[in-house]
């Protein structure tokens, strides 16, 4: 991917039920590039538990697409399995790269109980058990009966898991860990042992299993052909899978370039770093380190301290592996996640990860449009900072990350993008100026804040500096006035 690539996350948590958003997709593609989108990040596509109601992460038949009548529908609550494919095309046809969500750790749904011998493991130290053994009934039965075998005739039953959070014979929810089974090893160390999440958890040294997961992503990704993948949960699966798993895929496909991001979901930056030099840095990991210094500003009455906002993330130690972002579907409000960042915070946000230099962006759809279910407004200015790295973030960077209230940077430009160049400045506190300098090529040049946070203008001295400002809790975006302009009617157009 290049330089100024910008993910969307095209989906949030509540999206309607009614079968209509790949159509919807299909509709909007031809506008996300003007908006400086390059890459467009797709929900799970596959029949999960709840039928048209399920978001794709209670997964239960992984081909089935929309496509067979199982758990009560035939399509999935975006659509088809044509309109599927058609949005993905449709996408493609606008220059847009298509990344698709895989959900491998956890299967729900199962179409038969089974009995098994089970150990009761503690939810808070699963390497604790807290039982004898005993016999539970298990959903664990996978046997597709509406697809009857189509695709794969493989059936899943309680030899290809790990164990699973419930007993139908006793009606109690726990953590049971199946006889002659453990939990995978090499996975977040989080109570112990991290390995289960949810559902009935894929046993990743089952040979079988590990067959059956290789089988698959060579049918899915020569039938849909994105350019990326995002793997969920990477935390919960055996640490060596995917970089075993992405070799096998990159070459059986004849995609050696398929970009990869992992949502390895934890704070602390050095597990994130370590996931990464385990699987020799062949995947992206989401910047969740960035994104809870982020919650923590929003959250800090303006005592942050903003010269760390960057320090100790992905984007700072490793920027070639991070995606970087504000929010997502499970940080918004309601979900299990939930640490979804201020308003008044968000657009500083946004202009920390679209108009720096390094890592890729990813842009979260309910920041974009809204989210009507929590009546969350679209966050205001993200539009015009997304233009604006398209065609302005560009060049040298200089930073001054030297205070613990006021922070910026600025970007030179390059003689590639006539006009480009820009200074960025916010606070968490009271606002104020700081010198900086934006280039002696913009020497003379007039500059205005693309958000209109601050009317002044801003002449640079032949020096290459000026002195920029911004309100209190805010930021601006300066830059030369031609291509603010440019970039507001184009804004103002759509």
């Amino acid at each position: 991917m290049s330089k100024n690539d910008t993910v969307l996350q095209c989906f949030e948590w509540y999206l309607p039920e009614d079968g209509t958003f790949w159509n919807h997709v299909a509709d909007m593609a031809p506008s996300f590039l003007q908006e400086g989108i390059t890459c467009v990040w797709l929900p799970p596509a596959y029949k999960g538990q709840g039928g048209t109601r399920d978001v794709g992460y209670g997964v239960y038949d992984m081909y089935d697409l929309g496509e067979f009548d199982q758990k009560g529908t035939v399509r999935t609550k975006y659509g088809t399995k044509q309109e599927y494919l058609n949005a993905v095309k449709a996408l493609q046809k606008n220059q847009l790269a298509v990344i698709c969500d895989i959900v491998f750790n956890h299967r729900m749904g199962a179409d038969e109980k089974e009995t098994v011998t089970a150990y009761e493991d503690a939810s808070d130290n699963r390497t604790e058990q807290i039982s004898g053994p005993e016999q539970i009934e298990s959903w664990t039965k996978f046997t597709f009966p509406g697809r009857k075998g189509k695709y794969s005739s493989f059936q899943w039953d309680h030899t290809c898991f790990d164990g699973t959070d419930w007993d139908d014979e006793g009606k109690k929810k726990s953590i049971y860990l199946f006889a002659d089974k453990h939990w995978d090893s090499d996975v977040d160390s989080e109570d112990g042992n991290y390995d289960y999440l949810m559902g009935c958890d894929l046993d990743m040294s089952n040979p079988a299993v590990r067959k059956e997961l290789v089988d698959w992503g060579r049918w899915y990704l020569n039938l849909v052909k994105p350019q990326g993948v995002r793997l969920d949960a990477v935390k919960h699966i055996e640490f060596t899978f995917f970089e075993d798993w992405l070799q096998l895929m990159r070459k059986d496909t004849n995609n050696p370039d398929l970009f990869a991001v992992g949502e390895y979901w934890n704070a602390d930056c050095g597990k994130l770093l370590h996931y990464l030099d385990v699987n020799n840095n062949c995947l992206s990991l989401f910047d969740v380190a960035l994104h809870f210094k982020f919650y923590q500003a929003a959250n800090g009455s303006g005592y942050f301290d903003m010269g760390s906002l960057l320090n100790n993330t992905i984007v700072s130690e490793r920027p070639m592996n991070a995606v970087t972002f504000v929010d997502n579907h499970d940080t918004q409000p309601g979900q299990g996640l939930s640490s979804f960042v201020m308003s008044w915070f968000k657009p500083l946000a946004y202009a920390a990860i679209l108009l720096r230099r390094d890592g890729l962006p990813c842009v979260f759809y309910g920041d974009l449009f809204g989210i009507p279910h929590d009546n969350v407004a679209p966050t205001k200015g993200l539009k015009e900072m997304m233009m604006a790295r398209a065609a302005d973030a560009y060049g040298d960077q200089a930073d001054y990350f030297d205070h613990q209230d006021i922070v910026g940077w600025t970007r030179m430009g390059d003689e590639e993008h006539p006009g480009s160049g820009l200074a960025v400045l916010m606070s968490d506190g009271p606002g104020g100026d700081k010198q900086m300098y934006a280039g002696t090529n913009h020497a003379g040049e007039t500059y205005i804040d693309l958000l209109g946070n601050c009317p002044d203008k801003i002449v640079i001295g032949n020096d290459g500096n000026a002195v920029f400002r911004c309100n209190g809790g805010s930021v601006s975006v300066w830059m030369p006035q031609a291509s603010a302009e440019k970039i507001s009617v184009s804004h103002q157009r759509d």
